[in-house]
């Protein structure tokens, strides 16, 4: 008798543990489509759908969404952002606590140029091993120091470290306020030292390029900064129109607010 209370006990206390400990964890990933087609990313979608979450703009209106992730400073930002000013296309940086640290005068820059600035949090830790107050910390810390740096900063949207989530990190964002952003496009453009030419990088981007585009290129790689006139160029001829995700997030919100009226 002693044992099956025992046993009973042990199975209470398992029950009562909490959810974290043992929720699913994914990393962001999809089947790379062609012929202008948005990627196929299965269950994810339904998963983002429930928490307002986005990776694409599913309009179907050839827009596209340039997103770069900022870890670090590599000396390529500037011509980076160059370049958007000369061609008026508008991106976001999801930086990172050192690098908010590191380069300030980058980040004032973005925000002056009309850029936005998502928060890739401040330690770049996996969201999904992070209990709620410790993502929490990591997230808003960030967004504190972007404040200081310039009080222009409105930091809305956030892109989970090596792109791991679960349904868990994303409520948990969702309660802070904060709106995650994955992507449709992307190829591995961040290892420092083992550049293919830009060449390589403009037809990554030109090959998998469809309407709704959320692109993710990181400034670290020379091959990126040398590729990005010509493949805003050339998507410019095709038909293709750089937005905000500003407004992509109003696009999603006008059809809800009218539903209201």
């Amino acid at each position: 008798m002693r044992k099956l209370y025992v046993t009973f006990l042990i199975g209470v206390i398992f029950t009562m543990l909490p959810i974290e400990m043992t929720a699913v964890s994914y990393g962001w990933g999809y089947k790379k489509a062609t012929d202008h087609e948005q990627p196929d990313v299965g269950k994810y979608k339904e998963i983002l759908e429930k928490y307002n979450s986005f990776y694409v703009d599913t309009s179907g209106d050839k827009h596209v969404y340039l997103t770069f992730d900022n870890g670090y400073e590599a000396g390529f930002t500037e011509q980076i952002l160059d370049v958007l000013k000369e061609e008026n296309v508008p991106a976001t940086f999801f930086l990172t606590g050192h690098y908010v640290d590191d380069k300030p005068d980058l980040v004032k820059r973005m925000l002056s140029e009309g850029h936005i600035i998502g928060n890739h949090s401040d330690t770049h830790r996996d969201f999904t091993k992070l209990s709620k107050e410790e993502l929490k910390e990591d997230i808003e810390i960030l967004s504190n120091k972007l404040k200081k740096v310039s009080n222009k900063a409105v930091v809305q949207y956030v892109r989970p470290p090596k792109g791991t989530f679960n349904e868990q990190s994303l409520q948990w964002a969702n309660e802070l306020g904060y709106t995650h952003v994955f992507w449709s496009l992307a190829f591995v453009d961040w290892n420092e030292g083992q550049e293919k030419g830009w060449q390589y990088a403009y037809n990554q981007v030109i090959d998998q390029i469809h309407p709704g585009a959320i692109v993710l290129m990181h400034t670290v790689s020379k091959d990126n900064a040398d590729a990005l006139a010509p493949i805003i160029k050339e998507l410019k001829k095709q038909g293709y129109e750089f937005k905000s995700l500003d407004d992509l997030m109003m696009k999603q919100l006008l059809p809800e607010a009218l539903i209201g009226l």
